[in-house]
């Protein structure tokens, strides 16, 4: 059955009559007719009878339009509901967070006192193209002439080296990595670009750490720096502040210490307004830091 001879047959049904059917249905009445008997003839069974001027259901088209009804309403109702579909789809976000996790979900936290209605999905996949706004980080190169595209926002963060505000370390202000080499390092482990950064910079210093703890969950890094566990690479911003009174962060000599943190952004939906808004969104936060 075509969809138009199930909707002619439906109005055929509710009206009992051809001729004002096909007035309604903007159609000559031959061919509504027509319609109608290519249909009795594709099921092979009668679904109207002649009854004076009119024409009745027969047994067989009054259980077809039993069944007809409810699958016409739910195909009329389709473009509301894809269109719904899109709606929520457009208020939801999906962010590739590669980098900063705690800073982007901070922000999230400040969007969503204003955007309530807005939703995020975050996941953490360098494979995944499939994302609204990506967060990654490289380390940040002088020599590097590359323009920002319209749809990337590039925020440049130094690195220091986080270390016990003590006596030995209390008069400092910056220190060369090759005086702390027997001093425990507490790492990022895994396939965080962050620590793939700290590790790029230390080749460049011709320095190899001694690592006493090595965790891939940036949290626990923080927490054995800041407990004064042993020594190690500080973001200057997206991992928050130090307790000034146990930690003091030294600027690194000897090499640009600093990464790039890359927000950019796809247009993969019918409406990227809400996409755009908190691209635009990220970039005055970083700014704030």
């Amino acid at each position: 059955m075509e969809l138009n001879q199930m909707r002619y047959f439906l109005e055929v049904a509710e009206s009992q009559h051809i001729t004002n059917s096909a007035k309604k249905l903007h159609i000559a009445q031959p061919s509504l007719t027509q319609a109608i008997h290519r249909l009795e003839d594709d099921l092979g069974v009668p679904l109207f009878v002649s009854k004076g001027r009119n024409i009745v259901l027969t047994e067989y088209g009054r259980y077809l339009q039993k069944k007809l009804i409810p699958i016409m309403e739910q195909l009329d109702m389709l473009p509301e509901k894809l269109h719904t579909m899109a709606k929520l789809a457009d208020k939801t976000i999906h962010l590739n967070v590669l980098a900063a996790s705690a800073l982007i979900t901070d922000a999230i936290i400040e969007y969503k006192k204003e955007n309530e209605d807005i939703n995020f999905q975050l996941l953490q996949n360098s494979q995944d193209a499939l994302y609204d706004i990506e967060i990654t980080t490289r380390i940040s190169n002088n020599s590097d002439k590359n323009i920002e595209n319209i749809n990337e926002f590039i925020c440049h963060e130094k690195i220091y080296l986080a270390v016990p505000n003590n006596e030995k370390y209390s008069s400092m202000k910056s220190i060369d990595l090759k005086t702390v080499m027997d001093e425990g390092f507490i790492a990022l482990a895994g396939l965080k670009q962050f620590s793939a950064i700290c590790d790029s910079l230390c080749q460049e210093l011709g320095v190899k750490p001694k690592i006493i703890f090595e965790s891939d969950n940036p949290t626990a890094v923080k927490n054995m720096i800041m407990a004064n566990m042993g020594v190690g690479f500080w973001p200057e911003f997206t991992w928050g502040s130090v307790d000034e009174k146990h930690v003091k962060l030294l600027e690194i000599e000897g090499a640009l210490c600093q990464r790039d943190i890359v927000i950019s952004y796809n247009l993969n939906k019918l409406d990227n307004t809400n996409v755009i808004g908190f691209f635009e969104f990220l970039k005055s936060y970083l700014f704030t830091k």
